[in-house]
């Protein structure tokens, strides 16, 4: 390993706040990096971090090589790609992150035909719901449900994804159908919970087009959108669902919409997210065609909701 790639390493270890993340994301056992950082510390004769059994920090002189690596990086990120974009034929290895529901369902389809059409690009699909950090693991592409809160990310809107109001046929046959907002919100609903987000309200817009919310009853709570269709389908909850996670539940008469006269506040967009304007050839083309698969004006998954334009 040459000095290069010491200092991306020390980088990746700074990023990601440990050795042993640092260690994970390469697959490698942490001791190799903690002696790669050491020789490192030999090569350029200073200490870089200070070191304790369960924390370090950077000294002075390793915060200055801290950013003369991230400017490396992107050198060198800017030589592959202007080298890349010279190849008529896409090739290389194409790296993409997106939560599981979104990778199974919009991705897969769009890569089993990429692959077809350029069989000399390599993807590596990553389905995570949390959060990567695609500069220091190295995506060229994240597809996301809502806009990042990164400003130094590119991030592009490439479909909408509205709200909508479900509940099974048995659901309507316990509790009977609701009129208003006030009656859905003493019905039991399923609704998303996670670490950081957690679904109490209804948003809507009243009559005025005032914004207002509507505490709901939730009796079931999850992190992944399909374990509350899930629970929906099983019509023991009615759940505020995006229309993304919608598949022919609907058009087969598994779920019927609620309260359609209701204006929705629309939920998070599904944006498309990369560390760099300039896109090496291979992912502006699988870019472009996930728009076209998503449908550029109507979003596909709106297929399966028949009337959706006038509802909500």
């Amino acid at each position: 390993m040459d000095t290069t790639s010491r200092l991306l390493m020390l980088l990746e270890v700074v990023e990601q706040g440990s050795f042993a993340k640092a260690a994970e994301i390469r697959n490698i056992d942490r001791s190799v990096i903690s002696k790669q950082i050491s020789r490192l510390e030999d090569e350029l004769g200073v200490r870089l971090l200070n070191r304790t059994t369960r924390s370090f920090s950077l000294t002075a002189a390793g915060a200055e090589m801290i950013k003369k690596a991230a400017e490396l990086r992107e050198l060198l990120g800017e030589t592959v790609r202007m080298a890349e974009n010279h190849h008529l034929e896409p090739r290389g290895v194409l790296k993409i992150t997106s939560s599981t529901l979104i990778g199974r369902r919009y991705l897969q389809p769009v890569l089993n035909d990429f692959q077809k059409r350029f069989p000399q690009v390599e993807v590596e699909l990553r389905l995570d719901d949390r959060l990567v950090d695609i500069v220091s693991e190295g995506f060229d592409l994240a597809f996301r449900v809502g806009e990042p809160k990164d400003s130094s990310l590119i991030a592009r809107k490439i479909a909408r994804n509205r709200l909508l109001i479900l509940a099974a046929p048995q659901f309507i046959e316990t509790y009977g159908m609701p009129k208003t907002i006030e009656e859905l919100a003493q019905l039991p609903v399923a609704s998303y919970a996670s670490n950081s987000i957690r679904v109490e309200t209804i948003d809507y817009y009243d009559s005025k087009g005032e914004r207002c919310e509507q505490k709901i009853k939730s009796v079931f709570r999850a992190n992944d959108a399909e374990s509350l269709l899930m629970k929906t389908l099983s019509g023991t909850t009615y759940f505020v669902a995006p229309a993304f996670i919608i598949g022919d539940e609907i058009i087969q008469g598994k779920l019927v919409p609620l309260l359609t006269d209701v204006k929705l506040m629309e939920f998070s967009a599904m944006y498309a997210v990369y560390p760099h304007r300039d896109l090496p050839v291979r992912t502006r083309l699988f870019f472009d065609a996930v728009r076209e698969h998503l449908g550029k004006d109507k979003p596909i998954w709106e297929n399966g909701i028949p009337n959706f334009e006038q509802m909500y």
